[in-house]
């Protein structure tokens, strides 16, 4: 074989890792492959998205401003989401950047710019956008207005600490699916479990063992039963027994079978007496001796759409039995989503099983994939943010609200706030047309602002109503590690691809800013981004080294791919020490037990958050002109609207559109038929869809994950809707209640109709 015709090896498939899972991958040829990791049970489809996306024509691969920025100058402008843009070197726009961030710090303090990142960028600890970007305006403004919480746990996470303690310690460090399979009798799961959510985890995932794990407790013999509007909440593996209850009705629900339990003396005295504040005055609410109104399996019944001898019979299926109570994320994304949240930790405590080995209360097990895993006994080090000096904040959910009305009082949590007067904002590795409710709200929002700053792989809806959008690099185009606290395998994130068009890491983007705003060694502390790589391991190194184990420098560790880490015993967390000695480990609440009523937050007098759960009906449910209960859950084919144009995602819409599922009764009474063109309506918007029919949804609802890009046109009467089918332009923005000021879009009621006539050609893939 002469020189020329000898064979070179092939390249080899690099390491790398998602918030989806680890894989490895290879770009040869302008194809990408992908590979999950030998070692997950239970890949998850969504490493497939990546296999078109690196060069897909929806990337942004140049600078780019908005013409009317840029002819008038920084000020509201309506044209935000309709206007051109202008391709601009890159020394120039990081020039007239940095002097608009000057000027508004200057004309009006740090107070005036808003960093508006939601974190679900990258699974790489260094390349976080949400970090980069927070340490850049605390290092170069002094700080920013910063929100609050997530859109996914908005309520929970401020109830939690009033009832039980942080949501970290309630959702992580508590019950493990070990304990499931060894331990439980009956998974009282409302919301369900659905394998779609628990596939996620921020920071990477390299075992998926939900599915295995349900498989393996039911085999045992464990129950799994799940309250949910959606039979595919749960796998087939867990042979799961399915009670659809009306959409939001859960609290009604579980007060029902608290109701049962009561009145058969089945409920725990000893330990509501011992371990727990607040019985009796709950109780009274309970047996409707303080308004009347007993809270019985019937009353439940008339709510909740089950009959009560269903509730009575499940119920009655629980006292003796090791009882784990569950509540998805998706209940708390609701009007009123903190009651539920509470009501089911009452529930809990009541069976007397909180602290034990498998049983108990375990906020959103399920939910993700760091829920139910033991904790790593070593850190993993992130890029720290700085310290921020402005203090203002809001509840992340309430962006539209803080930009549209400057100055307005807000409660929260007890607190009387006023809304700041933001002038800029700067948006790294979030999405808010798809997080947040209500789009035509949110764009007349976002049109308020003197300067709307993106940094994006792709022209999402947040790029298209940008002034100015910088390209930033895909997550397989640079290098970083990926490590998450409760996954025991630390990845080497190796670059698979070259940056696409003039497309550069957020790092370097916010270093040659802080260059013109003479920040550059505060932000930068003189490291390259690799150099920042060996400096954030060698925390998770010299832990290692402290406990006896092998502590590979960081070169070793990048050549090897992965590094195994040490994890904790399975301890039961706070929950657990407080059952076992309750003096020693109280609770971290007013009592330093289960908060059953709450002194605390009966004091605030929130009228839509009282003292104890309690049942309040939703005033955004179904009416004669919008009689279903749109149900805007996470999608299955994406993590939220990343890569939405990625294969997989694409692979499962129907005729350009996202996929709407109802039932066939309800089909049948609009002449819908399977694949039809619909349009989804209410006061607020409208949306196209395709239709599926399925009697996996129950009567009455009908289901449109979120995180479809929002494609906005204009109908024949000049109304704005969405062709590609985003659940968003439909779900009200408001708080779930003046506690916590969370997101409350999973549900709202709307109409659908079969659209007639030829639908638009959806662009939200095509570059503008």
């Amino acid at each position: 074989m002469t020189a020329d015709t000898q064979s070179s090896p092939s390249p080899a498939m690099r390491p790398h890792s998602a918030h989806w899972g680890v894989f490895s991958a290879l770009w040869q040829d302008d194809v990408l492959t992908v590979r999950p990791h030998p070692g997950d049970p239970d890949p998850n489809p969504l490493i497939d998205n990546f296999t078109n996306a690196l060069r897909h024509p929806v990337r942004v691969t140049t600078p780019m401003v908005r013409r009317g920025w840029l002819e008038d100058g920084p000020g509201p402008d309506a044209r935000r989401g309709q206007d051109t843009f202008v391709a601009m070197p890159w020394a120039e726009v990081v020039d007239r950047l940095a002097a608009e961030l000057q000027r508004v710090k200057d004309q009006f303090g740090a107070e005036a710019v808003f960093g508006g990142s939601y974190g679900w960028s990258s699974a790489g600890r260094f390349h976080h956008a949400q970090s980069q970007v927070h340490r850049f305006l605390n290092t170069s403004l002094g700080g920013y207005v910063r929100s609050v919480n997530s859109y996914s746990a908005g309520a929970s996470a401020v109830i939690l600490p009033h009832i039980l303690g942080s949501m970290d310690e309630v959702a992580r460090r508590n019950v493990t699916w070990e304990q499931i399979v060894a331990h439980t009798d009956v998974v009282l799961a409302f919301g369900g479990m659905a394998l779609k959510n628990s596939r996620v985890a921020s920071g990477g995932i390299s075992r998926h063992i939900e599915r295995e794990s349900m498989q393996a407790a039911a085999a045992r013999g464990c129950r799994f039963v799940s309250v949910s509007p959606l039979r595919t909440d749960f796998p087939e593996e867990a042979k799961a027994q399915w009670l659809a209850a009306i959409p939001g009705t859960d609290t009604a629900l579980m007060l029902g079978l608290l109701h049962e339990l009561v009145t058969h003396g089945w409920h725990d005295r000893a330990f509501l007496d011992q371990y727990c504040d607040g019985w009796p005055e709950f109780e009274d609410y309970l047996m409707g001796r303080s308004d009347g109104t007993p809270k019985s399996a019937a009353w439940a019944a008339a709510i909740c759409g089950l009959s009560a001898g269903t509730i009575a019979e499940l119920a009655a299926s629980l006292p003796g039995k090791r009882v784990l109570v569950v509540v998805a994320h998706s209940l708390q994304r609701a009007e009123h989503g903190e009651q539920p949240v509470w009501m089911a930790a009452v529930l809990a405590a009541a069976l007397g099983q909180i602290g034990l080995p498998g049983g108990g209360y375990n906020y959103a097990l399920g939910t993700l994939a760091h829920y139910g895993k033991r904790m790593n006994a070593v850190p993993v080090a992130a890029l720290p943010q700085g310290t921020n000096g402005v203090k203002p904040f809001i509840p992340v959910a309430r962006i539209a609200d803080m930009l549209l009305h400057p100055g307005a009082a807000f409660d929260y949590n007890g607190a009387r706030r006023t809304y700041p007067h933001i002038r800029l904002a700067y948006w790294a590795g979030g999405n808010p047309f798809h997080h947040h409710q209500d789009l035509n709200r949110l764009r007349e929002a976002f049109r308020r602002l003197d300067t709307f700053v993106v940094h994006e792989i792709g022209w999402t809806a947040t790029a298209r109503h940008a002034d100015i959008v910088l390209p930033c690099t895909l997550t397989l185009e640079r290098e970083d590690i990926g490590a998450a606290p409760t996954d025991p395998l630390m990845v080497a994130m190796h670059r698979i691809a070259e940056p696409h068009g003039l497309a550069r890491d957020d790092y370097d983007i916010f270093a040659d800013l802080a260059e013109r705003l003479g920040t550059r060694e505060a932000f930068t502390e003189g490291r390259t981004s690799r150099e920042w790589l060996r400096h954030l391991f060698e925390r998770t190194r010299l832990a290692l080294l402290e406990r006896g184990l092998e502590a590979p420098d960081f070169d070793t560790f990048w050549e090897r791919g992965e590094l195994m880490l040490p994890q904790q015993d399975d301890d039961g967390g706070i929950l657990r020490a407080f059952r076992d000695d309750p003096a020693s480990h109280p609770l971290p609440t007013p009592s330093g037990k289960v908060q059953i009523t709450s002194p605390t937050i009966a004091g605030f007098g929130y009228a839509d958050c009282p003292g104890h759960p309690a049942w309040l009906p939703p005033t955004d449910g179904p009416t004669r002109d919008y009689p279903l209960t749109l149900i805007a859950n996470q999608p299955a084919t994406r993590l939220h609207s990343q890569l939405d144009f990625g294969a997989h995602s694409v692979s499962e819409k129907r005729r350009d559109r996202e996929v709407c599922t109802l039932h066939p009764a309800d089909a049948a009474a609009r002449g819908i038929g399977e694949g039809d063109i619909v349009r989804l309506f209410n006061d607020r918007g409208a949306c196209l869809a395709c239709a599926s029919l399925s009697d996996a949804v129950m009567p009455g609802a009908i289901r449109l994950p979120t995180g479809a890009w929002y494609d906005p046109a204009v109908d024949a009467s000049g109304r704005p809707f969405c062709t590609h089918g985003n659940p968003n332009v439909l779900t009200r923005d408001r708080g779930t209640s003046s506690l916590a000021q969370g997101c409350a879009g999973q549900l709202t009621a709307v109409e659908v109709e079969r659209f007639e006539g030829v639908p638009p050609p959806m662009r939200a893939f095509e570059a503008p």
